[in-house]
């Protein structure tokens, strides 16, 4: 099942491109200045510690690269793998490593560099060199492997020695966590070089802040809020933004305990107002949501309800005699997740429930009956998103049964029967651009494909 609204957005994005002044060539040459709000603890591909950061694997794909990349339609290409093909089966798979490609210091990524990489990305798999192709062994059958290795945590690297080399387009110049990220271009590239010599990446600030470093220029490209960008626009800044793709929704901390229990999660889920959610506190940047993934990517998020229903919220809320107070949790650095949580909390009381938000101070000493999360599309592909959602909650790993559509349907609903997650919303990622910033591009998830970018030179 192939959604239209995907097709559309691809022919807008084409179609704008086309539409580029004659004039205008793309040139070698610059540093790019980029500003983030996320604290990245480590550039390791493999640390899986830091869940839910969207700034980290677009950081991520500029230094490691991975057998594996997907295309906007979510289709497998070749990448330092140039084929790959499976036993019967799908729990054993073969792929064949692109040659004459070398890491940042000029050693070789041969299969047996490939293959501890893999290792200490996924020590469940069995991993080894055959000639000039790497073997992957699954625990279990996985048909869709090659889309697995298209995710960050599977970038190619060599470590050793305290240090992390990749074979990207850029290679590490200069690394202070929580600070700042200098990364050069590498002329021998194998993909061919990136546009601008060096790329220079402040971390660690807030959105407000990188506002303010884009309009004094000092910064070229920056993150804007989801109910920001709008008034960036309306204010002549220009701002580009994805389909909404990024996942908010709140987690109960376990399974449903009781028949009471389930009525009352079902009664907080039909309580919240979530197109006032998406029209008034994000200022359309973003849609309601019912389920896991966004619609443009399965084609049947329509099919789950987002609508408030506060009257039959009261009447389930009735059959119960007695309701806990519970208690929310969420990022107290994030402002948007602050009102979304008091929103929350105000309109499950409309229904006689009552949601505690943590503050800041209790936060970190007591553990939640309910997170707020928000998390980025993990990948192109719908199963291999959903698998990866599923995992980053603590929740059983779907099961796909049956054709890719109907299973991933399936698979989706039973998740969501489970009553351990109530879908918010799904928010459009953006970003702010100098006027001099050139070749933007970004998929449907709001990736960006910084190796792309150039930058025109000032008229004199």
């Amino acid at each position: 099942m192939k959604p239209s609204g995907l097709l559309l957005l691809v022919a807008v994005s084409v179609s704008l491109a086309v539409s580029a002044p004659a004039g205008t060539r793309p040139h070698y040459g610059g540093t790019l200045r980029l500003s983030v709000r996320e604290t990245p603890a480590s550039l390791d591909p493999a640390d899986t510690s830091q869940p839910g950061m969207f700034a980290l694997p677009n950081l991520s794909r500029l230094i490691f690269d991975t057998l594996v990349t997907l295309d906007a339609r979510g289709q497998a290409q070749p990448a330092l793998s140039t084929s790959w093909q499976a036993d019967p089966g799908n729990q054993r798979w073969q792929f064949g490593i692109r040659r004459g490609v070398t890491f940042h210091d000029g050693g070789t990524v041969g299969s047996d560099a490939v293959a501890a990489s893999l290792r200490a990305a996924n020590p469940n798999w069995k991993v080894f060199a055959a000639g000039e192709a790497v073997v992957v062994e699954c625990d279990t059958p996985t048909s869709n492997l090659p889309a697995v290795l298209a995710l960050p945590r599977y970038g190619i690297a060599k470590r050793g020695g305290g240090k992390l080399i990749g074979s990207g387009p850029f290679s590490i110049n200069r690394w202070d966590p929580g600070k700042r990220l200098v990364l050069t271009a590498r002329d021998d590239y194998w993909g061919g070089r990136a546009f601008v010599d060096s790329m220079e990446i402040e971390v660690d600030k807030s959105f407000r802040e990188q506002m303010i470093a884009l309009d004094l220029g000092k910064a070229d490209i920056v993150e804007a809020s989801p109910d920001q960008a709008r008034h960036a626009v309306v204010e002549g800044r220009r701002v580009e933004s994805s389909a909404p793709a990024e996942w908010m929704a709140l987690v109960f901390s376990r399974d449903s305990q009781s028949a009471d229990d389930g009525k009352l999660r079902e009664a907080l889920g039909l309580s919240i107002d979530r197109e006032s959610m998406s029209t008034v506190l994000l200022q359309g940047g973003g849609e309601p949501a019912g389920t896991f993934l966004p619609n443009w990517l399965t084609g049947y998020g329509f099919l789950f309800p987002t609508a408030v229903d506060l009257q039959r919220a009261r009447q389930v809320r009735g059959e119960v005699h007695t309701a806990p107070v519970w208690t929310l949790d969420y990022d107290p650095s994030d402002p948007l997740a602050r009102v979304i949580a008091e929103r929350i909390a105000l309109n499950a009381s409309d229904a006689g429930l009552t949601l505690q938000p943590l503050s800041l101070q209790t936060a970190s000493s007591t553990v939640a009956d309910v997170r707020l999360v928000r998390m980025p599309p993990p990948s192109l592909d719908a199963r291999v998103a959903l698998s990866e959602l599923a995992a980053s909650l603590g929740l059983p790993p779907p099961k796909f049964e049956g054709d890719p559509a109907g299973g991933l349907y399936a698979a989706e609903r039973t998740l969501l029967q489970s009553q351990r997650v109530i879908p918010l919303l799904h928010l459009r990622t953006a970003a702010a651009l100098s006027a001099k910033v050139r070749g933007w591009q970004e998929d449907p998830d709001g990736s960006w494909s910084l190796q792309n970018v150039w930058l025109e030179t000032e008229k004199p």
